[in-house]
């Protein structure tokens, strides 16, 4: 029997498992798991952050994560996934350590379960090799409480997110505004082509793990833009905009506006980017506000700082290349 088809008996002594019931239907729990810009907000023990370097949920696609404690400690992570049953179950292989200490490696199992009055049991289990690695790592890591303080930031998440599917005034906020500051190792002009070259912006524009199969820029005043955004289950993200302001290399204002498939507004947003030098640095500032257009718009406020946050990071990572000559 392969380690992931372990249950009952099979793993009796060596596994963990922790479960909650969640107000939230099954759908809109699966989402906020699959969806990079979801599940920085959520994952890890209380006081952690997230950075998602890599998220391809399906069998055989790849997991990569950097867990940021509030010590300053990293937990880099990496996992592959072997079962992807939508919205049923998610299994996954993990291996990960503290950054210069020890590492624990399990089998992880989460099930979704529909329960009554539209409710969702998530339940966890973690299979280690033995028991002895079962209990060093809930020793070390303290495995369990932090399976539970991660299932309590994923109900608080969800409480933000439950316009995706309500959509009443009382179930998260109808708008969101997103201010990211950072400094780039590159000149301003270098990080201004960024922003308004298309080949360039498609490749870093989005979550983690997004692609942008359609992206076309007209950086003018009163010139438009529209990106498709693909996720790595498939589904397409139309957004779009027109330019307002296009001062180089200082400042571009312009319009963002997330659209469903037929090209209707899903979304309705105004997002402006700051360029400074700082010495032969660059300081960016983007300030971003987005309003509900349709409420299961309200679950797209809720990750869009995470999505946002991503993006940035990977334009980082372009302008690292740009600067490596690759």
């Amino acid at each position: 029997m392969t380690p992931n088809a372990e249950t009952g008996a099979g793993a009796a002594g060596r596994e963990i498992v922790v479960a909650r019931v969640f107000d939230a239907p099954r759908e809109l729990v699966w989402q906020v798991w699959t969806d990079p810009a979801h599940i920085a907000r959520w994952w890890g023990p209380r006081g952690f952050t997230t950075t998602i370097e890599e998220m391809d949920v399906r069998p055989g696609g790849s997991w990569r994560h950097v867990m940021h404690g509030p010590d300053g400690a990293n937990y880099p992570g990496r996992s592959v996934f072997t079962e992807v049953v939508r919205p049923e179950r998610i299994v996954f292989s993990h291996g990960g350590n503290r950054e210069g200490g020890p590492g624990a490696q399990f089998v992880s199992t989460w099930t979704f379960e529909a329960v009554a009055r539209g409710g969702t049991r998530v339940t966890i289990r973690m299979v280690f090799a033995s028991a002895q690695e079962r209990d060093r790592v809930a020793r070390e890591f303290g495995a369990v409480e932090g399976g539970n303080q991660t299932l309590e930031r994923l109900a608080e998440h969800l409480a933000e997110a439950r316009g995706a599917v309500e959509g009443g005034p009382a179930d998260g906020p109808a708008e969101r505004e997103v201010v990211i500051t950072r400094v780039f190792d590159a000149p301003r002009d270098v990080v201004f082509r960024a922003w308004t070259d298309s080949k360039q912006m498609a490749r870093w524009w989005g979550p983690a793990s997004f692609t942008n199969p359609v992206c076309e820029l007209d950086a003018r005043p009163g010139g438009a833009w529209r990106i498709v955004m693909r996720g790595p289950d498939g589904s397409e993200y139309p957004c779009q905009g027109v330019y307002r302001e296009v001062v180089r290399p200082e400042r571009l204002v312009f319009t963002n506006d997330a659209v469903d498939g037929a090209g209707s507004p899903v979304l309705k947003g105004l997002t402006s980017v700051t360029f400074e030098e700082d010495g032969p640095r660059t300081r960016l500032t983007m300030r971003t506000r987005a309003a509900a257009v349709v409420p299961f718009a309200r679950a797209y406020l809720a990750g869009m700082e995470a999505g946002w946050t991503q993006s940035i990071d990977r334009l980082a990572a372009e302008l690292g290349r740009t600067r490596a000559g690759g």
